[in-house]
């Protein structure tokens, strides 16, 4: 039970840490949106989600890999070179191509102005793949604490650095105060090249790692043996495809969207200004995203700790119901506050036009939600290739889904392939995780709650209230009463509540 408990307790400092880390984040998107137009970051944002999909090859499953085979403290040392060796040998070649050809590549991805920028952004996929192993290593010998000052003291940095180029230089530059200071801020600032320095900050807060890390690579020699790397590869690159399954699903549109959007599909709009648009309204269902990734944190050692009991299946379901409810409380929430949330966080009113992806794009991460619940079955049975299979089906789906309609109703038709997506991986997982691992399932009340969630979400893009001082409190009323109407059926189930 102390390891069961020490296991938990240790997820939810990763967690915490990664929730924490990625809202700090997010906080930026209001300062973005504030200063610069939707075709000014379009292409930061666009190269953070190639920067995604190439981290699957960059690390190529070592992370895991590392946790399998430097679990005995013998083994430790001689896997911890021969891993990090080999993300390095990775992480410096295809940095290398990138940064050699960076002014082919920011053509291939039409933004040919913009070579600066994927050359630090080969640096930084680098960095991040070089530094993955050390981390690793962190979780692995249970140095929880070292591991979050070393990432939250990361992301507090980078938003200085946002702070420092983005306000403290611009305002010196432009001669409102410190005057003293312009020859130096002169020197490092170029107000032309503003949306770039968001980038920079992100660059040098990750070269910082090194020297965080300093006593990680201090033992660390460069080696590499055939022999024993080929069992590591052979456990590792099954993981790589399920990794790069699952990043493609959530990655493609924002990585795809200038290749599939027609130019000119929308009226006194540039491409770069949609897409500017479209990704910044996608990370408005980071809040969806963030919930759903801090119960896998949680949830995960749990359903491994009761996978044994034969009690297990009836607790699973209870589990999923009640992770079903929440999230569809926040999916109505978040879709009925839209107009407050991108008051709050898209500062510029162009920004706004793309909220109607929103309520899709939650809609797919509540699904994803439910497939991560749904996936305990073939964990726990050891039948990990459907889950391989099922992620690439999914990306496939969305994929396809993409094709057809984002030429037809734009980028709406991204966030709708998603949801599309997510909505059939679960099914799929459902019906082969009753064949391998039957769970009792509530799946009545699933659609139920779900089916009425939507609705409200539909019924509310009917009735527009403008000022949003009366908006508000409609909305949050109706909230609680759904949120009520929810108590009202679910009590008798609660069971505290039958207990008085």
């Amino acid at each position: 039970m102390s390891v069961l408990k020490k296991l938990a307790s240790e997820t939810a400092i990763y967690g915490i840490s990664t929730m924490l880390g990625r809202f700090l984040n997010y906080l930026l998107v209001a300062l973005h949106t504030k200063l610069f137009e939707p075709e000014q970051i379009a292409a930061q944002g666009q190269l953070y989600a190639y920067a995604g999909l190439a981290m699957v090859l960059y690390t190529f499953g070592m992370e895991t890999a590392f946790f399998r085979f430097a679990r005995q403290e013998t083994d430790r040392k001689a896997y911890y070179n021969l891993i990090l060796s080999a993300v390095i040998i990775i992480s410096v070649f295809f940095s290398g191509l990138l940064f050699i050809f960076a002014d082919h590549a920011a053509a291939f991805i039409k933004y040919p102005e913009s070579v600066s920028l994927v050359r630090m952004f080969a640096v930084i996929m680098a960095i991040d793949g070089i530094v993955s192993i050390p981390f690793a290593r962190l979780r692995l010998e249970g140095k929880g604490k070292k591991f979050v000052i070393l990432r939250v003291t990361n992301i507090a940095i980078n938003i200085f650095l946002n702070l420092f180029f983005l306000i403290l230089c611009r305002d010196i530059h432009a001669g409102k105060y410190l005057l003293f200071l312009q020859p130096a801020v002169d020197a490092i600032y170029d107000p032309l090249r503003a949306p770039d320095y968001i980038v920079t900050a992100n660059l040098v807060a990750n070269l910082l790692f090194f020297w965080m890390l300093r006593k990680e690579f201090a033992d660390f020699k460069f080696v590499f043996n055939k022999t024993l790397f080929r069992p590591v590869w052979i456990y590792a690159y099954p993981i790589m495809i399920m990794n790069a399954g699952g990043v493609l699903n959530m990655l493609f549109d924002r990585a795809f969207i200038q290749f599939l959007l027609p130019e000119n599909f929308y009226p006194g709009r540039t491409s770069k200004q949609a897409i500017g648009i479209y990704v910044q309204c996608y990370k408005l269902s980071i809040f969806m995203n963030l919930a759903i990734q801090s119960f896998k944190y949680a949830a995960e050692p749990f359903f491994f700790s009761k996978g044994e009991d034969k009690n297990a299946p009836p607790v699973f379901a209870k589990v999923t119901k009640y992770f079903i409810i929440i999230c569809v409380l926040m999916w109505v929430g978040i879709c009925l506050n839209l107009d407050l949330l991108a008051e709050l966080f898209l500062k510029q009113k162009i920004y706004h036009e793309g909220l109607p992806v929103v309520p899709w794009l939650l809609a797919g991460y509540l699904f994803l939600g439910v497939y991560y619940n749904l996936a305990t079955w073939f964990k726990l049975t050891d039948k990990t290739e459907y889950g391989t299979w099922l992620t690439l089906m999914g990306a496939a789906i969305t994929i396809a889904t993409s094709f057809i309609l984002v030429p037809q109703i734009g980028y709406l038709g991204f966030a709708i392939a998603f949801a599309t997506s997510s909505f059939i991986m679960v099914a799929l997982c459902y019906y082969f995780g009753q064949k391998y691992y039957p769970v009792p399932y509530d799946v009545l009340s699933a659609v139920g709650y779900i089916g009425v969630g939507g609705l409200v979400i539909i019924a509310s893009t009917f009735v527009k209230i403008p000022n949003l001082y009366i908006a508000v409190p409609v909305h949050m009323l109706i909230l609680a009463i759904f949120a009520v109407a929810v108590f009202l059926i679910e009590r008798k189930n609660i069971p505290f509540l039958n207990k008085r």
